[in-house]
């Protein structure tokens, strides 16, 4: 990325960091574990990509993402609550999580579990209490929950996790891979982009911002597959090959490695061409081309 393109990043990223280490404060004496547990994993680093895509769409569609960083954490919230669970002995069983301990290693299970079940709330919250505090009127603060709680649930990011337990020791479609990885992956970051035209107003851009988010989840994903075999756990900050190891259906494992590049590439393509629907672009374009390139 060019150094414009760098310093609004980390200017985005600064802001939601911030906001993200105040939701977590304040620590009662009688449930201060729950609250550190859920800082633990907020603060354990990461892209921070759906909030900052909450805060763009909202600014290429005329909206002041400075009034917004609160809601922005609400989908970084939900994605943090996910990966805590990702991560327990009953799902995915993984020790580490970007360089770290995952939450059920630093703290006893069963806090981790109820630190993920907090994650999962607070958005609400933070979302009604905007509303009701003046920063965005009631019919905004609907839509937003109706769109974040879709984007979560048995049609959302919840229903695609089942799909891929469900898939696990047994091969399954390219169908069957694309529902799943739109419900688990993508899900979350469409109602990021969707959440931010909410945000701006501006809602005729809806359609875009669902088509590019579609387009770039699966791209995500793919590259995610990709890196799953040829990182390191230095880069990735937990260990590589677990989806081998778990005998799951993935692009690479359907594709190859040369055709799951190919197919990456095609949809970044596809995201950057319905960019160009919106004006003042060039920020969102330079990430989603890093994004294709990442290492981790």
């Amino acid at each position: 990325m060019n150094k414009e393109t760098t310093e609004k990043l980390n200017a985005y990223c600064e802001k939601i960091e911030t906001a993200l280490k105040a939701f977590t404060a304040d620590k009662p004496e009688l449930q201060g574990i729950l609250l550190e547990a859920m800082e633990y994993s907020l603060m354990a680093g990461g892209k921070r990509l759906r909030p900052v895509l909450m805060l763009e769409f909202c600014r290429m569609c005329g909206g002041d993402p400075e009034k917004y960083t609160d809601i922005a954490c609400t989908i970084e919230m939900i994605h943090t609550f996910s990966l805590i669970h990702d991560d327990l002995p009953c799902m995915d069983n993984d020790d580490f999580r970007r360089g770290k301990p995952s939450c059920h290693k630093a703290f006893p299970e069963n806090i981790a579990l109820l630190a993920g079940d907090a994650l999962n709330t607070l958005p609400f919250e933070v979302i009604s209490d905007n509303a009701l505090n003046g920063v965005i009127d009631a019919r905004t603060a609907l839509m937003l929950i109706s769109v974040l709680s879709k984007a979560v649930g048995s049609n959302g990011m919840i229903g695609g996790q089942v799909i891929d337990l469900m898939s696990e020791n047994r091969e399954i479609s390219i169908d069957t891979l694309n529902t799943l990885q739109e419900h688990k992956t993508g899900a979350l970051i469409e109602a990021a982009c969707v959440m931010g035209v909410i945000l701006s107003g501006r809602l005729e851009y809806i359609g875009q911002a669902a088509a590019y988010a579609s387009a770039l989840g699966r791209a995500f994903q793919i590259v995610d597959d990709i890196l799953d075999v040829v990182s390191t756990f230095e880069e990735l900050g937990k260990p590589i090959g677990s989806d081998s190891e778990q005998n799951k259906t993935t692009y690479v494992s359907v594709f190859g490695l040369d055709r799951s590049h190919v197919e990456a590439e095609l949809l970044t393509r596809q995201a950057l061409d319905i960019l160009d629907e919106f004006e003042d672009n060039s920020f969102l374009k330079e990430l989603t081309l890093q994004l294709l390139s990442r290492r981790s």
